[in-house]
């Protein structure tokens, strides 16, 4: 542990002592560490602190260890900092995150203090079921609605870990010619709805903490929020929670059941027909902008299904 950290967690929390007792993951590409540590004589008894040391940077795991893709993290942390210290206290309980504690930063390393879920959000899962996907879509629902007037100041003009303009690398190693050469003109479409919100950016499985009985969710990890349209969060998620057969089995009830969510989070704020109308044009092109990303970064992914090929095609063959 860092000395001037421990000083810093100690007068944060008024707690008489602190120890790191768990180490709850890496970061992507060895960029630090999220561990879990004991406090004595505190309010709370454990607190999450996610460290982020660039100094100790290994090798990607796939080989985009470019300065691009340095830079391109580095600012996902300041994104992360910027979003607890300002947006994240609007969330409500249907949206729930970690409460944000503090901050610190010294000599290139950062720390981010937050809650620990474990204590009410302690399941973590690698599949869903149909109504753990509901559950994860009601989040997503009411995180969109309550970010629906919001400017992503200080956060991700264009938020998703998977936005073009931050990903040529990736588009130049595409080997499909024609979503490469329509990958552009997706994207502008996407950017330029009428309806933007706040999108989370990583809205994957791993990033939503269950509770107990599996009924409620909070999510974390904000690295890449930032505006855009909603459709880019559900796209994404329901892509990476549910194999292809039943992504093309259950897609009009899911996409209704978020619609609906959607309408009572806005309530009457919104004209939430006109939302729905233009989001649903814009769900297949959502599809077909990770397939953009996925098809430069790592086409043989699981997260490449006939599903949101078959919706990619579909797009293309519109895009005329």
């Amino acid at each position: 542990m860092h000395r001037n950290f421990n000083s810093y967690l100690l007068d944060l929390t008024q707690a008489s002592a602190c120890e790191e007792v768990k180490i709850i993951q890496s970061l992507w590409s060895g960029y630090g560490t999220i561990s879990r540590f004991r406090l004595e004589d505190a309010e709370q008894n454990t607190v999450v602190v996610k460290c982020i040391s660039p100094s100790k940077v290994k090798a990607h795991p796939r080989g985009w260890d470019t300065d691009k893709s340095h830079m391109r993290k580095l600012k996902s942390y300041e994104v992360e900092t910027h979003w607890y210290n300002y947006f994240n206290h609007f969330t409500k309980a249907a949206c729930r995150t970690p409460a944000f504690l503090g901050s610190y930063r010294e000599e290139g390393n950062q720390w981010i203090v937050l809650e620990d879920l474990d204590i009410n959000f302690p399941r973590r899962k690698q599949e869903l079921n149909l109504s753990e996907v509901k559950v994860c879509l009601l989040w997503l629902a009411n995180f969109h609605a309550t970010y629906l007037t919001y400017k992503p100041i200080g956060l991700w003009e264009i938020g998703t870990y998977w936005h073009l303009g931050t990903r040529p690398e990736e588009w130049n190693k595409m080997e499909h010619l024609e979503l490469k050469s329509k990958a552009h003109r997706i994207d502008k479409i996407l950017n330029n709805c009428m309806y933007q919100t706040l999108v989370h950016g990583d809205a994957k499985v791993a990033n939503f903490c269950f509770s107990e009985d599996g009924k409620k969710v909070a999510a974390v990890d904000f690295q890449y929020i930032g505006g855009g349209c909603g459709m880019k969060d559900v796209a994404y998620f329901l892509g990476s929670c549910m194999p292809s057969d039943d992504c093309k089995k259950y897609e009009t009830e899911l996409l209704d059941y978020y619609f609906s969510e959607l309408k009572n989070g806005v309530g009457p704020f919104a004209d939430s027909r006109a939302i729905e109308a233009e989001w649903r044009q814009m769900y297949p092109l959502a599809v077909a902008d990770f397939m953009r990303f996925m098809l430069g970064w790592m086409p043989t992914h699981h997260k490449v299904s006939m599903y949101s090929l078959n919706i990619m095609n579909q797009v293309l063959k519109n895009l005329t």
